[in-house]
């Protein structure tokens, strides 16, 4: 067949910007380098406020282990669905053409966006309480609807830089984001020593199904990355093993979703409030170190935006609306205006974010199971990347296997909502595998 346009722009080098839906041919990061974007992309506010959503229900020592066994479940469900990526350099809206057909991808691609968009919007309006409140104490000067406009345009300014502007604001941020993040934790001890060590080492908590809950609301902040982890694999260089980015994956969410986890968990448990703002603000009396905090808030929500809401829905709206990278990237940008992020920053946000949460990963779920299922068991981890670009050939249309798939795992997902990803898993994988193998019309989506 003749190669596509599509399929022939991956030849050629990469120049800041001109990403494009082709398989990847020039990878930018290596594993050092791959490591500290998925560190410094991963400070995200929205793990503060499940930290806050968990207290009442866990002790300290419960709350951490959750923490960790989310990160660590995150690690393997990123390593195997971005093996396609990693492999063949596609993104995720490609690789989900093979499981849910060119038409078809249009539904995980949507799932995907939707959060995105609103995560941004979210951490935007966070960052930008932050620069507002150092202006505010430093220049007397207070205007956070214009902190928020500025930021976001900074926002969007810095993400038409594609890969090669995230490789390098993730890389020399993490110094000074592993720095503040400790620094922030020693204060909150600081500060609500005694309250914490009353209350929260002592009570009972549970180890049952509001624990594995809590795992998931930890896991669930991440849930969107794991269905579009190919977007990121693609970048990382070739010669890196199963183990060693499952690891990789694992150790760099870790550090930062514990730190941040911990303290929206204690501070919430010890001033009941999940504003961050208002939390370092009370916690934190030295006026310079208030003013550091404040600027790596601010910092942080760069960091996660560009990478983590920013790319996947730009590569949806390339891969459905045909747009070049650069206009994809504002448009997603002036979307995250129209979230009203300040009504997710209320004092009950916490419980809106949790419902938020468990809500998308009820539909996060059920799509990474269809596309692990379809890589592993039904492609057997060997991809034809001609028909994979090829708008006429065998993907044509809409995979019906996948979307009855999908809808069972959303039921089964729903019927458990405080564990709705892992509902949702092997209703939606096991119903995939059985219709792709057994149902004449899913035939031409096996070749």
């Amino acid at each position: 067949m003749p190669v596509t346009p599509e399929l022939s722009a991956g030849a050629a080098g990469k120049a800041p910007g001109e990403e494009s839906l082709a398989p990847q041919q020039t990878r930018i990061m290596g594993r050092a380098s791959y490591f500290l974007a998925w560190f410094g992309g991963c400070v995200s506010i929205g793990t503060f406020a499940m930290g806050s959503s968990v207290v009442g229900t866990l002790n300290l020592i419960q709350a951490t282990v959750a923490i960790a066994i989310g990160c660590f479940v995150i690690g393997i469900a990123l390593a195997l669905n971005g093996a396609a990526g990693y492999k063949y350099g596609i993104p995720f809206m490609v690789q989900a053409r093979g499981a849910f057909g060119f038409a078809g991808t249009r539904l995980p691609g949507l799932v995907r966006a939707v959060p995105a968009i609103v995560w941004y919007g979210f951490q935007s309006w966070i960052g930008a309480g932050a620069l507002n409140m150092v202006s505010t104490t430093l220049f007397g000067f207070d205007n956070l609807i214009f902190y928020f406009v500025t930021f976001q345009f900074l926002q969007i300014g810095l993400s038409v830089m594609g890969f090669q502007g995230i490789k390098w604001l993730e890389n020399v941020g993490s110094a000074f984001i592993l720095a503040s993040l400790a620094y922030m934790f020693y204060a909150t001890v600081q500060r609500y020593g005694d309250e914490l060590s009353a209350n929260l080492l002592t009570m009972e908590g549970s180890w049952g199904l509001p624990f594995w809950g809590a795992t998931m609301l930890f896991l669930g902040i991440y849930s969107t990355m794991m269905l579009n982890v190919s977007d990121y694999s693609r970048e990382h260089k070739q010669g890196t093993g199963a183990g060693l980015l499952t690891t990789i994956y694992a150790m760099s969410i870790l550090p930062c979703t514990l730190f941040m986890g911990l303290i929206g968990f204690m501070v919430s448990e010890a001033t009941g409030t999940a504003d961050p703002i208002q939390v370092f603000t009370n916690a934190v009396d030295n006026t310079p170190l208030l003013m550091a905090t404040l600027l790596f808030i601010a910092f942080a929500q760069v960091t996660t935006n560009v990478l983590n809401n920013v790319v996947p829905p730009t590569y949806v709206l390339m891969d459905v609306f045909k747009m070049k990278f650069r206009t994809a990237t504002i448009l997603v940008g002036l979307l995250a205006f129209a979230t009203f992020p300040w009504k997710l920053v209320q004092p009950d946000s916490a419980a809106g974010l949790q419902l938020f949460v468990q809500t998308y990963s009820a539909f996060l779920g059920p799509i990474f199971a269809i596309l692990v299922v379809d890589y592993f068991l039904i492609r057997r981890r060997t991809l034809d990347l001609d028909k994979l670009y090829d708008e006429n050939g065998p993907y044509r249309g809409v995979n019906v296997a996948a979307l009855i798939a999908t809808v069972v795992g959303i039921v089964a997902a729903l019927s458990f909502s405080s564990v709705s990803w892992y509902a949702s898993l092997i209703p939606a994988g096991a119903t995939y595998y059985l219709l792709m193998t057994h149902w004449a019309p899913c035939q031409r989506f096996r070749q």
